[in-house]
């Protein structure tokens, strides 16, 4: 059965990963800026509890820092148009998993609350969508600025 098949698939930042087929969360659209990857799987990260990472399932090199924006912005809502969720076949909105991602900037860490990720879990269907009204592309979160490692 799919349920049950396990694959590895190679990633730059975990290595090799043993994933279940039935992990691989789709995104028919693509995501903004990465358009030719369309199969990810979600995973947790070692250190952090409520970090997660949107990991390529094709393209080893790309992994999204992703979070749950209500986790630092309670009063988070999404509103977006009913036509863009149809792809994610939705019985009830309450289905519908929202994800943020996560950047580190000069100034910090950063969340995207103008494109969540709307994630249809049981059906394994995602969407980036663009919120209407006013949210911010880079929320700053509050803490210290992120010191980066200088690659070799």
């Amino acid at each position: 059965t799919r349920q049950a098949r396990t694959m590895q698939i190679s990633t730059t930042r975990f290595g090799t990963v043993e994933i279940r087929a039935a992990d691989i969360i789709h995104f028919p659209f693509g995501l903004l800026g990465f358009g030719g990857a369309m199969d990810w799987v979600l995973l947790a990260d070692a250190e952090n509890d409520s970090l997660g990472w949107l990991q390529s399932v094709t393209q080893s090199e790309l992994a999204l820092a992703v979070v749950s924006p209500r986790q630092f912005v309670p009063e988070y809502q999404v509103r977006i148009a009913r036509s863009e969720l149809t792809a994610l076949e939705l019985d009830d909105v309450a289905q519908a998993h929202v994800l943020v991602t996560v950047s580190a900037g000069d100034n910090g860490l950063t969340l995207n609350l103008k494109a969540p990720l709307v994630i249809h879990l049981e059906r394994r269907l995602g969407r980036q969508v663009i919120a209407t009204g006013e949210q911010p592309l880079q929320y700053a979160l509050p803490g210290e600025p992120v010191q980066r490692r200088k690659a070799a």
